[in-house]
């Protein structure tokens, strides 16, 4: 078997393999000394029907593409053996399959053409002395006053309001119904997906829900209906909203206000396990002090990467993108699902294939970090130890306790992230990174909370719920936080 490789775009093998006239033979005849000891033809003893037969019976095309299908997948594989292709995908047949079967004749030479994805290679100029910058992220003691007034604010009683129109951090009780108006003289106007409910509790906070809704209530008094025209933000979830005017019809059915609890010793019991309001604070400073300084080295690793994978030089396979785009989508039915979210519903046939193809773009970024990374690793010689994989594997096993975790998996992601931060650390000592004050390279990427609708906020109490963190202190006392940010 002669085999030639030809090097292909998007880092393709392209194969041409030629198969002797004693192969072709062979798998010919394996196939009809198959079907003679299993096929089961009236008039014929198992084992025993005549060659002749055989073929009239099932067809002398069936009987080739059989052949040659056989004949293919193992030639394929010897060549994979042979040429040492290091194939990440499955191969393609480059000529046709009919062509092939029509062509084939047993005992006679033939040649076919066949591409597989490998494993690109990476190359990235220029990386050493790189010069970045990036936001430092400085502890405020806004944050921390922002977060007591916050958990202030969930613990707070609510206090039946009569006599005055409803205002901004009001607590509101409505039943609502959106509708989408008729584009069309004479179409009936359509039900906004999940656009209603009843005895729906809300507070009139800014930000809160679909533009103009919030400002629509305030003003509103108790038992009145009113109709508020909204219009869904360009970059809605929900691609059938995105842009659409709405009309939602509301009553405000009962107002309350918050009474706040006191800020001291009394209330830091309640929320934690410190006994003091000033050992609350002492605890909270220290911690967003330490997110302050873990997001500032986030922000360097990101600056170095981004502007390390400006000097990549890479052709991404479509397996690999595939691949990403695959855990990427998995990562995220896993995440919702703990929510309680249907993720059979969201993951659905019909919405998958557009999910898939916007997740491209970001698998396609997230490649082209790893292999940036890996590029420079090769080049640089640098290398995990032994001792480094099972110090880490514990210290992950240790956090997973109770969980089902596949070691062999485990070890390869620590690994590639013992690397990657070796790697990333390289760059920085080799490179320079100019702090800049938070803002600078960035501008607002808070979440845009006016992109959900009214009834999606239903189960914001049951994803708090869920996302509540338990802060635990490393030096006694173990504290609790409710909520901490």
């Amino acid at each position: 078997m002669k085999v030639t490789q030809e090097k292909l775009p998007a880092s393709q093998i392209g194969l041409e393999i030629e198969i002797t006239p004693e192969m072709s033979k062979n798998a010919y005849e394996q196939v009809i000394q198959k079907y003679i000891r299993t096929a089961n033809i009236p008039g014929f003893r198992k084992g025993k029907v005549p060659r002749q037969i055989l073929i009239q019976r099932l067809g002398n095309n069936y009987v080739k593409a059989m052949a040659l299908d056989n004949l293919i997948n193992d030639c394929l594989e010897k060549a994979r053996e042979q040429e040492q292709i290091n194939a990440i995908g499955q191969f393609e047949l480059a000529t046709e399959f009919e062509e092939l079967v029509k062509d084939f004749e047993p005992g006679k030479e033939m040649a076919f053409s066949a591409k597989v994805d490998v494993e690109p290679e990476a190359k990235v100029n220029d990386y050493k002395g790189l010069v970045v910058k990036a936001e430092e992220a400085k502890y405020d003691q806004a944050q921390l006053d922002e977060f007591l007034e916050e958990r202030r604010s969930e613990k707070a009683t609510l206090i039946p309001v009569e006599g005055r129109a409803a205002q901004l951090g009001d607590v509101a009780i409505v039943d609502f119904e959106g509708i989408i108006p008729s584009e069309t003289e004479g179409e009936e106007p359509k039900e906004v997906p999940g656009g209603k409910a009843q005895d729906f509790q809300m507070e009139l906070k800014e930000g809160q829900f679909i533009p103009g809704f919030i400002e629509g209530v305030v003003g509103m008094n108790l038992e009145e209906t009113k109709e508020i025209s909204v219009q869904f933000p360009e970059e809605y979830g929900e691609p059938d909203l995105a842009g659409k005017p709405a009309v939602f019809t509301i009553t405000l059915k009962e107002l309350k206000e918050k009474e706040l609890p006191e800020l001291d010793d009394d209330f830091a019991q309640e929320i934690s396990e410190f006994e003091t309001l000033v050992e609350l604070r002492e605890f909270l400073e220290k911690k967003f002090t330490k997110e302050k300084e873990e997001q500032t080295k986030q922000n360097k690793e990101i600056a170095i990467v981004n502007e390390l994978v400006t000097h990549l030089e890479v052709e991404l396979p479509e397996t690999l993108i595939k691949n990403e785009v695959q855990q990427m989508l998995a990562q995220s039915a896993m995440e919702l699902s703990q929510y309680g979210i249907d993720v059979k519903e969201l993951f659905s046939s019909d919405k998958l294939p557009e999910m898939q193809e916007r997740s491209r773009p970001e698998a396609i970024e997230r490649l082209k970090r790893d292999w940036a990374i890996k590029a420079v690793a090769k080049e640089e010689s640098i290398e995990v130890s032994e001792e480094e994989i099972v110090a880490e594997s514990a210290k992950v096993m240790g956090q997973l306790q109770g969980k089902d975790v596949d070691p062999d998996r485990l070890r390869e992601v620590v690994t590639e992230d013992l690397l990657k931060e070796k790697t990333i650390k390289w760059l920085e000592e080799n490179g320079t990174v100019e702090l800049v004050p938070e803002g600078t390279l960035t501008q607002d990427s808070e979440i845009d909370e006016t992109t959900e609708t009214p009834v999606e906020t239903e189960s914001e109490s049951e994803i708090d719920e869920a996302t509540e963190t338990i802060v635990e202190v490393e030096a006694e006392p173990v504290a609790t936080v409710e909520n901490p940010q």
